[in-house]
């Protein structure tokens, strides 16, 4: 029971922690993306390999997570092609639930731009909470910039 308590708090209590230092770098940027993945039928799109359903997760997305690719990024997954880098156009968008419940607490949105990596992440509401380059992002992403591109969840480029 104690670390059922530990698996919830801890990620919830390092949510919190984030919200309260938002980093909202581009908000015209953030509600365009918003509007663009909110009408593209986002969960729909396919997903990546090991998360065909929801899963667990030990991040900052929240307790569960649903992962999803849209057709650029999932074509170029699925492509025979050597990759050295995902094509721009590529999205990645990861909706966090509360614990084990269905509870969407946020929706994080990376898209593959000309210059770089462009992050979001909104509230169920979508409130935007983080947009552009925040350092909080790019940190904790830069350590799969060699390896996969940037993404955690997603093969590497081959």
């Amino acid at each position: 029971m104690r670390r059922s308590a530990l698996s919830i708090f801890v990620p919830l209590a390092l949510g919190l922690a984030l919200a309260a230092c938002r980093d909202d770098q581009d908000p015209a940027g953030a509600a365009d993306l918003w509007t663009r993945v909110q009408s593209s039928g986002y969960r729909e799109w396919p997903r990546p390999r090991g998360y065909s359903t929801r899963e667990p997760s030990f991040t900052l997305h929240g307790g569960s997570v649903d992962i999803f690719l849209n057709p650029t990024l999932a074509a170029a997954r699925g492509s025979s092609t050597s990759l050295a880098e995902w094509p721009v156009g590529s999205l990645v968008v990861k909706d966090g639930y509360s614990g084990n419940s269905d509870s969407l607490s946020i929706v994080a949105v990376m898209e593959k731009r000309q210059d770089g990596w462009y992050f979001a992440e909104y509230s169920a509401d979508g409130s935007v909470l983080f947009s552009g380059k925040p350092k909080v992002c790019v940190d904790c992403h830069d350590a799969r910039k060699d390896y996969s591109d940037w993404l955690f969840s997603v093969e590497r480029p081959r």
